[in-house]
């Protein structure tokens, strides 16, 4: 999941820099909602609610 986060990342830094906004935006807003998810299945598992196995 990392991985896609940082791709997406990537690519809306460079589709801003390109000046393509719509495509960051996306990009950017994609990444955002992965991070969130991220951030929801590591208090779970800090909490010990879900275990990986």
């Amino acid at each position: 999941m990392l991985g896609w986060i940082l791709a997406l990342l990537a690519i809306a830094a460079i589709a801003a820099f390109l000046g393509l906004g719509k495509i960051s935006g996306m990009a950017l807003t994609g990444a955002k909602i992965l991070i969130v998810i991220a951030l929801v299945l590591f208090v779970l598992v800090a909490l010990g609610v879900f275990a990986i196995a």
